[in-house]
């Protein structure tokens, strides 16, 4: 009799404080048959500080494709598999993504149980707009790809989000400094652990700071994005509806409602443009 299928649970985990994980994701690491984990010896030591006993299989980028297939026909056999990145959700800029995506393909069941996730902390506490952002993700190591890829940003007015790792970050600051502008910037540096740090900035005063100081932990950049730019009024075609208007013999009140509400200009800009040629008019 040819068994169920198992299901991946896709499971967030915690990306410092221990204490962060969620009942529901302790409840899938303690059921569970398998875990795939992106580095064994750091889930174990959350496994055991939460005393839970699984057997461990190693799952990370450099993964050969056959510990991709051992994983799907363990699934297939009707195990259960919970998927694990050393810190938050593993597919968000952690390995996992040729794993999902070729249990989709199979039919096997993928089930999130979400959880800790530094993009989202680091929005939460930037005080930002996140109704919309961008996340980047670790930027390329070839500067030239880095500086290709923040030219496709730079005009986006979208709140950015970008992890770096120390020993790049000074080098990335530098890019981006130069190509998106100085930009207000909250630094999250080593997220719910001891030496957390939150702090508002803008990326040129970060760029010579760690121009100098050697950085250390883990960061997570929240840019504020482009500016957008209200296209210029066309001035010239304001006013000749304006002595249009008058002509007509409209009040300077009844042509500014006419004004803001055919060019899209506040009513009081309107109203102080056509008062000033109404009495140039009357000079004259």
């Amino acid at each position: 009799m040819k068994p169920d299928l198992g299901t991946l649970f896709v499971c967030a985990t915690p990306i410092g404080n221990l204490g962060d994980i969620t009942l529901r994701a302790l409840e899938v690491l303690k059921s569970v048959d398998i875990i795939a984990a992106e580095d064994t010896r750091v889930t174990l030591k959350l496994l055991n500080h939460y005393g839970i006993r699984k057997p461990l299989v190693s799952y990370h980028q450099h993964s050969p494709p056959k510990r991709t297939e051992w994983l799907l026909q363990q699934l297939k056999e009707g195990k259960d598999i919970a998927l694990v990145c050393n810190a938050g959700t593993p597919g968000i800029s952690d390995p996992g993504v040729p794993l999902v995506r070729k249990a989709l393909q199979e039919k096997i069941p993928v089930v999130p149980v979400p959880g800790p996730s530094a993009v989202t902390a680091a929005l939460s506490v930037a005080g930002m707009d996140a109704q919309r952002f961008i996340f980047l993700g670790f930027l390329p190591r070839e500067k030239k790809e880095r500086r290709e890829l923040l030219e496709l940003v730079k005009s986006l007015p979208f709140t950015l989000v970008i992890y770096e790792a120390p020993h790049r970050l000074a080098e990335s600051l530098k890019d981006l400094v130069e190509i998106l502008g100085d930009r207000t910037t909250v630094l999250c540096r080593e997220l719910t652990k001891m030496h957390e740090e939150v702090v508002l900035t803008t990326l040129s005063e970060l760029s010579r700071k760690y121009a100098t100081e050697t950085p250390i932990g883990e960061f997570t950049l929240v840019i504020e994005g482009a500016k957008t730019q209200e296209p210029e009024p066309n001035w010239r075609a304001i006013d000749k509806a304006i002595d249009e208007l008058l002509d007509a013999g409209l009040s300077v009140s009844d042509v500014a409602r006419e004004i803001a509400k055919a060019f899209s200009i506040p009513r009081s800009t309107a109203y102080r443009r056509a008062l000033e040629k109404a009495r140039k008019c009357q000079g004259s």
